[in-house]
């Protein structure tokens, strides 16, 4: 079983609803058992800034699948949740983001795993760090918590105790 690090966020719509099914789905993947989940938090969108903030959060999971499967997975966990294709940095019902798979590390045209960004992006080091803070990168060879205190981003991130009771009480049901 791999360790899977992923991150997922949402700003259109019913944000909680949204998170809630993108868990919901990864616990009912094949090979895949969901370990932990962050609290919610909440963010200022990055790139596009005319829309409404996101919701993020961190997920562990462990999985068999191969990590072109597990990706090919997410993706339709996507398209079933209703996640609508727009333009690059805008609104998404949900975003699934490999952050972390083990310690490979991949670059290919259809992904990049460690993701690209998440060193230079708060909203995925501060949920990330909760759940996982002495993770190491597998090629820049610091923890994520260490990551977190380099990271130039001062995009504010909030965590929500309310949002992430929300969150806990809607996965329950």
């Amino acid at each position: 079983m791999e360790n899977v690090f992923l991150g997922i966020g949402s700003n259109v719509g019913d944000r909680i609803h949204f998170l809630t099914e993108a868990v919901r789905k990864l616990r009912a993947a094949p090979s895949t058992r969901v370990v932990i989940i962050s609290s919610v938090y909440e963010t200022e969108p990055v790139g596009v800034k005319n829309q409404n903030d996101f919701l993020n959060a961190a997920v562990l999971v462990h999985t068999s699948m191969g990590v072109a499967d597990f990706h090919s997975r997410i993706k339709l966990i996507e398209k079933e949740i209703g996640r609508v294709e727009r333009n690059r940095w805008g609104p998404r019902e949900i975003d699934i983001d490999i952050l972390l798979y083990g310690d490979r590390v991949i670059n290919e045209t259809v992904m990049t795993i460690p993701h690209a960004e998440m060193v230079n992006r708060r909203f995925v080091l501060q949920p990330l760090a909760e759940i996982a803070p002495g993770t190491v990168h597998p090629f820049l060879h610091k923890t994520v918590k260490d990551l977190l205190a380099e990271c130039k981003d001062s995009n504010v991130v909030e965590r929500s105790i309310q949002l992430t009771q929300s969150f806990i009480t809607t996965l329950q049901e």
